[in-house]
């Protein structure tokens, strides 16, 4: 406004100031220069710093304003006055509001570090607005406001001593895991009620358990036994208990809970005297061995299955590292020594940046070791978020430390878990390593994801049955079923290599229900010319015995597959079942001879050739035999005999079926058994 002119209203302006207990902030003063006019209002800051610098307003939490009592409103203003860009018209007392006793305006106060014997001065006197520093109450209810040797009068906030009183009194059984007050929230809070409370609980049963009971009082016994029997089974069901509640819990509060729990009972003792009951529970070092290890084991899946902050987890880790564990207990209490997901070494291992899980810190060397349990844990999680690349490298790069044949077993998985993430020609590569050990079931789960380019919905352990009954399967994304040609490959190379699936008739049964029915064909194929038959059966003995019981060696040349890519096949697997059946009998036989139903021709083109290396007939005969026990109960496949054609007695046949001839050696002259596929 100019010189001359009367401010156009008047303002009235307050100042509060708010002492927050739990929150030790300072609020700065300003002052403000105000100008007005009729159209605009305009506040600009002052840079006048003065009351800002004053160290003695800074240290308090309110600010009381020295005003006059006598206010005259509406009195004319001077010309001076009329210059001046704030004047003050109107001003009242301030309001004093709760604050800390080291902070009353009314009362002065004297600083000591640790003073509790008795009042310093006058620290004892308060205003009825002041506040207990270490109680957080009005300080007329704290209990030891004035009481020698605890001195609450003299607390404030500049004392170590009272500030870890302070956090003591607020944190409760929270301060032993080294929380901080900014630490704290409503899931901690909640886990320090449910601990006070289990405290209380388990104090009672553990006095009665040193008190102990009189052996007279059990009337079972003789009256003249006496003494005393200590049996700890109440103190470990009510352990017991609290850790059920405590695995409902989230995360943060069921660790909380666990390891509070344990730094209870793990101080536990057994007292001399009488135990009568062989039961672990009955004696306090057993019980103490068994809780402690279920409390290991939950605070470990918790860790790595629940989404806990990486600083939470080191304060979990160094609180049970001070734990008073009995030397029976082993090295469970290592067991919580597990990497946060977010650790360095870890994270470039599952992006693919480390491949060999050796970091290298100056002179050290950080290698990823890790238990079985936490390998298991870590699978188990990253097959729930479908992360499988992750999981293989992974599964690639660690080093299990405890079981190296639960381990091996897990690492065999790797080809499946590529199958899952979509890459099959990845996972053909890696399946080699493992087909040696694969049960039947896991190659048959193989024969499916192939076929389907589908996979379960489950997670896949070595402890999951493969059979995987009544799972819910799913497309896998980016995945084409693999080719007909590759998918029986993998199933030969398999069967050459692997025992237990050449010996199972489920296996061989699965892979004929593949070849008899292409999934671009009719049900049924039709029967190909004699010539072209027995074309197929010698280059198809070849193939099989090309490199007897190595992997790499079973190869399908490309004009094999080039006439009639179904019918050589299927007339391949059904060669390679032939000389299986040689090898040693096949039970129950009816089960693979079932599949070929829709194609009897090949089931006769089989038979004739079996008649050629089993001159006394006594396999087919007990084949027929096995077909006839059932007869009633299902139609057998009607088999016609015929004379089974001569072999030719030249050393080379031609082969006219296929595009280009080929020069193929006859491999069995007749009544000579072909070579053997001999599993390692």
């Amino acid at each position: 406004m100019t010189s001359g002119q009367a401010p156009d209203f008047v303002t009235e302006i307050h100042v509060i100031s708010v002492y927050f207990p739990r929150e030790e902030q300072m609020y700065a003063l300003f002052t403000w220069k105000i100008s007005f006019t009729m159209d605009e209002v305009i506040i600009i800051l002052s840079e006048d710093e003065d009351l800002c610098c004053d160290t003695a307003l800074n240290d308090s939490s309110v600010l009381c304003v020295e005003v006059k009592e006598n206010v005259v409103q509406d009195r004319p203003l001077s010309a001076q006055a009329l210059e001046e860009d704030l004047v003050v018209t109107f001003s009242k007392r301030a309001e004093v509001l709760p604050h800390a006793r080291y902070d009353c305006p009314l009362y002065p106060f004297t600083r000591a570090e640790y003073v509790k014997s008795a009042p310093i001065d006058s620290n004892h006197q308060f205003c009825e607005q002041c506040y207990c520093y270490v109680c957080d109450k009005l300080a007329s209810l704290c209990p030891l406001w004035r009481v020698n040797e605890e001195c609450h009068c003299n607390s404030h906030q500049r004392s170590g001593t009272w500030s870890r009183l302070r956090n003591s009194a607020d944190l409760g059984h929270l301060l032993a895991f080294d929380f901080s007050l900014s630490d704290v929230d409503s899931k901690l809070q909640l886990a320090e009620r449910l601990l006070g409370s289990f405290r209380k609980e388990l104090q009672v049963e553990f006095s009665c358990f040193v008190r102990g009971k009189m052996l007279s009082d059990n009337k079972r016994l003789r009256p003249h036994m006496n003494g005393l029997v200590h049996d700890y089974t109440p103190v470990y069901e009510c352990v017991t208990s609290f850790l059920n509640k405590a695995e409902r819990q989230e995360g943060k509060i069921a660790a909380i809970m666990c390891l509070g729990a344990a730094k209870d009972f793990s101080s536990h003792y057994q007292p001399s005297g009488i135990v009568l009951s062989k039961c672990p529970k009955a004696n306090a070092m057993e019980a103490i061995r068994i809780l402690l290890q279920r409390v290991m084991i939950s605070v470990q899946r918790l860790m790595v299955m629940s989404d806990l902050p990486s600083d939470f987890i080191h304060k979990l880790q160094r609180f049970a590292l001070c734990l008073n564990m009995p030397v029976t207990v082993g090295n469970t209490r290592n067991s919580l020594c597990v990497r946060p997901w977010d650790d360095v070494l870890l994270v470039s291992v599952l992006k693919g940046q480390n491949v060999t899980g050796i970091r290298k810190q100056r002179s050290k060397k950080d290698i990823l070791a890790e238990p079985i349990s936490v390998v298991l844990m870590r699978s188990e999680l990253l097959q729930s978020q479908c992360r499988y690349r992750e999981l293989c490298r992974y599964l690639c790069v660690v080093i299990q430390t405890d079981n190296s044949t639960l381990f091996k077993e897990m690492r065999d998985l790797v080809a499946l878990f590529m199958c899952m993430e979509g890459d099959f020609s990845l996972a053909l590569s890696e399946v080699s390593i493992a087909a040696p050990r694969f049960s039947p079931a896991l190659f048959r789960l193989y024969l499916r994801i192939f076929e389907t380019a589908t996979a379960p919905r489950v997670h896949i352990s070595p402890q999951t049955p493969f059979d995987l009954p009544g799972a819910e399967w799913g497309p896998i994304q980016g995945a084409v079923p693999l080719r007909r040609g590759e998918l029986v490959k993998f199933a030969l190379r398999v069967q050459r290599c692997c025992a237990a699936v050449n010996a199972d008739a489920q296996c061989w049964s699965d892979l004929l229900t593949i070849v008899n029915n292409p999934r671009d064909s009719p049900s049924a194929l039709p029967e190909p010319g004699p010539e072209f038959l027995n074309d197929v059966k010698t280059l198809s003995l070849e193939i099989l015995n090309q490199g007897v019981g190595l992997w790499t060696n079973i190869q399908i040349p490309k004009f094999f597959l080039e006439v009639n890519p179904d019918h050589a096949l299927l007339l391949l697997v059904t060669a390679a079942l032939m000389l299986r059946i040689l090898s040693g009998p096949l039970n129950p036989m009816l089960h693979v001879i079932q599949n070929f139903k829709d194609n009897p021709w090949v089931l006769q083109w089989l038979f004739q050739n079996l008649s050629l290396y089993d001159q006394d007939s006594n396999l087919i005969q007990s084949i027929q035999q096995e077909l006839g026990i059932i007869g009633d109960q299902a139609s057998p496949v009607p088999l016609e005999h015929h004379s089974p054609p001569r072999p030719s007695t030249s050393p080379v046949v031609w082969d006219h079926t296929y595009c280009n001839p080929v020069s193929v050696q006859t491999v069995c002259p007749k009544g000579a058994v072909p070579a053997m596929i001999v599993p390692t």
